[in-house]
């Protein structure tokens, strides 16, 4: 945990600039603010919220995988949710959802890699039709989609009485969860707080998950928080939309080799299996490719060809799962593919 939350922690308060001067490149100092709270709802004083439309977005999720949970935990009869298309957790977030089910998880992929840069780095979108109707998830990433690391969250919500499906709560009593601001409104994560994780590139991060808390106050079923607390929010949804529903994860901070120039000029490049397993088959239709290379995030070159025929063979069984770039020389510029090794 860096300083800064243990000292928010510690003090049990959070304080920010107004929405309108928010910047998330500076994030808003700890200072004096009504004790228990965290950032405000959106459009408040004191609010993190970033809207979809913010220029500061580089990129945003490219694929999406979803386990369903339960449209009711307790009740497992009533099967899985169903709601939305597993695809409208990528792309830019427009209120097009995919509800994740109790305890249900979504793992989204990127282009680029997100990287620890100045201030917050990515953000989560749900799709909160007010600021106190909030559903929420716990945040995790990872560097080679095998071994995953969750912030650490923070809830201060009372959990005496079991907020009910149209129940409310507020958002200033929530931290380092996602769902916390409202539709179109997303919740920054920051990498700082993970650095030090062994296992943890946080330069180079290819994979976040989202795990939808259930908001159970029954102990069989709740979800905790990093401090033991038990996180109350709306329960049961028995719905078809049940659990958190994902809209977007946008990307403030990438990843971006500067010795690679991506440029995709009119070339046939077949790349497969995507996911490679053993072998990776580049077909590049052309012989004035110079040189085909194989680069971990880190910018390391792992496999390198030269010369190149029109279809080139890359051994990769020794090579750890994750995401890699390919890279593919030409006379007069190098064309860059995503390429996914899963073992």
């Amino acid at each position: 945990m860096n300083a800064g939350l243990s000292t928010l922690i510690e003090n049990n308060h959070w304080f920010g600039c107004s929405f309108t001067d928010f910047d998330p490149q500076q994030k808003p100092d700890i200072a004096e603010a009504a004790p228990g709270f965290f950032a405000l709802p959106a459009g408040q004083p004191g609010s993190t919220a970033i809207h979809a439309d913010s220029n500061i977005f580089k990129s945003w999720a490219s694929d999406c995988q979803v386990t369903r949970g339960m449209v009711d935990i307790s009740d497992p009869g009533q099967g899985p949710a169903t709601y939305g298309e597993i695809t409208a957790g990528t792309g830019i977030a427009d209120n097009t959802v995919v509800s994740l089910g109790d305890a249900g998880e979504a793992v989204l992929t990127f282009d680029r890699p997100i990287a620890n840069g100045p201030g917050y780095d990515f953000a989560v979108f749900e799709n909160g039709f007010e600021d106190f109707f909030l559903e929420l998830a716990f945040v995790e990433v990872s560097s080679d989609g095998i071994n995953y690391f969750r912030f650490p969250s923070i809830s201060y919500s009372e959990t005496l009485q079991q907020i009910g499906g149209f129940d409310t709560l507020q958002a200033e009593h929530i931290y380092n969860l996602a769902g916390k601001y409202r539709v179109l409104y997303g919740t920054p994560f920051d990498l700082e707080e993970l650095t030090g994780s062994q296992g943890l590139d946080t330069d180079s991060i290819c994979y976040v998950k989202l795990v939808d808390v259930v908001g159970s106050i029954q102990p069989d079923f709740a979800s905790y928080d990093s401090y033991g607390n038990i996180i109350n929010d709306p329960w049961p949804t028995p719905f078809a939309s049940s659990g958190f529903d994902l809209d977007a994860v946008g990307v403030i901070n990438e990843y971006s080799p500067q010795s690679i120039k991506e440029d995709n000029r009119n070339m046939v490049l077949n790349v497969f299996p995507i996911p490679a397993n053993h072998q990776l088959i580049i077909e590049t239709g052309s012989t004035s490719v110079q040189e085909i290379k194989l680069i971990d995030v880190g910018g390391n070159i792992l496999q390198r060809n030269s010369p190149v025929h029109t279809k080139t063979l890359l051994d990769v069984h020794n090579i750890p799962g994750g995401l890699y770039m390919l890279t593919v020389l030409l006379p007069d510029q190098i064309i860059t593919r995503k390429v996914i090794i899963q073992h």
